[in-house]
């Protein structure tokens, strides 16, 4: 599925920034549930989507369905969790993989 292969393609996009966002982002940074209140408070956004990253980092796609807002937070195992990206028009989408024939 296309939603699978986006989800995918996010959680590895986190993966990578995660290393170098969680040291030197510290100004997009705050505690786990101070983040997700202030984004469900102020954006209406709640959690689309999650997944493990390295250094057992958790990726997290927050969104509303409302207002279209997303963001990208990223967590590590102490807890602290950093923005590392957000826009508008978010989507959910319920696509099919195509059948082999469609690939050639």
């Amino acid at each position: 599925m296309k939603q699978n292969f986006w989800r995918m393609t996010v959680l590895a996009i986190g993966a990578l920034m995660a290393s170098s966002t969680l040291t030197q982002a510290q100004q997009n940074c705050a505690a786990r549930e101070t983040v997700i209140e202030r984004l469900a408070s102020a954006y209406g956004e709640t959690r689309q989507s999650i997944g493990l990253a390295q250094n057992n980092t958790m990726v997290e796609v927050f969104a509303s369905t409302n207002t279209g807002t997303w963001t990208i937070a990223i967590t590590n195992a102490a807890g602290l969790t950093c923005l590392v990206a957000s826009g508008q028009a978010f989507e959910r989408l319920a696509e099919t993989l195509p059948t082999p024939a469609e690939d050639a």
